[in-house]
């Protein structure tokens, strides 16, 4: 009879646990390569299409003051991103921002015409060493190892360097963007929305562009509270 991974020295053990871990992987690795991960987004909008100013209860209740597709706006920025790697980012931001607004009938305004609409989108990253839920890996090896060690000790007292793999952060990622859209002649905020992002998948245009669309979900009427929509990218 074989024998068994219970039935084994510690070494040899582990050794094979290894081995194990690692074809789990690969194979993990490449049954996933034809599938689609999921972007989860937590939307929250906003709108306020009437002017408060000047509306009366009656026509701020009412549809006419909604704006109908199509229709044209122009970027606005903020002095901080005019320049540098912060203008590099937001010519990223608006291309994405551009394509979800041109699902729901709007579009940029052409060099030296003056659109009805301003709209500022703002996004970003915080990078995490590891999901806010998760220990860190010291200690992994509970009452064989020490915690802040990379190796174990068997009963017999022998050191067991433990593989590097096991040990390793899986970084996490805090993802936000969000959408201004405002009168041009006023200034006046009449949609605001918002749809945030975690997870460990690496950055990327379609990553951020389903956040885009899930922020406009529901434009230009949203619905109320906070919600979640989820897409299926393919990998």
């Amino acid at each position: 009879m074989p024998p068994t991974l219970l039935s084994l020295p510690f070494e040899i053990a582990l050794r094979r646990c290894s081995a194990w871990l690692l074809a789990g992987v690969g194979l993990a690795f490449l049954s996933g390569c034809a599938s689609v991960y999921r972007v989860d987004s937590q939307v929250e909008s906003f709108a306020r299409w009437s002017d408060p100013a000047s509306a009366t209860a009656a026509s701020a209740a009412s549809v006419s003051a909604i704006p109908r597709a199509p229709q044209d706006y122009r970027f606005d920025r903020l002095p901080s991103q005019a320049s540098g790697d912060a203008a590099r980012s937001q010519d990223e931001l608006e291309a994405l921002a551009r394509v979800a607004l041109a699902k729901q009938g709007w579009s940029l305004a052409d060099a030296g015409v003056s659109p009805r609409w301003t709209v500022r989108v703002s996004g970003g990253t915080l990078k995490l060493p590891r999901a806010p839920w998760e220990d860190p890996w010291d200690g992994y090896w509970g009452g064989y190892g020490f915690p802040g060690r990379d190796y174990v000790v068997t009963g017999r007292g022998q050191v067991i360097w433990a593989p590097v793999f096991i040990r390793m952060d899986m970084p996490y990622y805090q993802r936000k963007v969000a959408l201004l859209i405002s009168r041009a002649d006023t200034g006046q905020v009449v949609y605001e929305t918002q749809a945030a992002h975690d997870g460990r998948w690496n950055s990327s245009p379609e990553l951020w562009g389903a956040m885009f669309d899930a922020a406009l979900q529901g434009f230009p009427t949203p619905p109320s509270g906070l919600r979640q929509i989820n897409t299926d990218l393919p990998r």
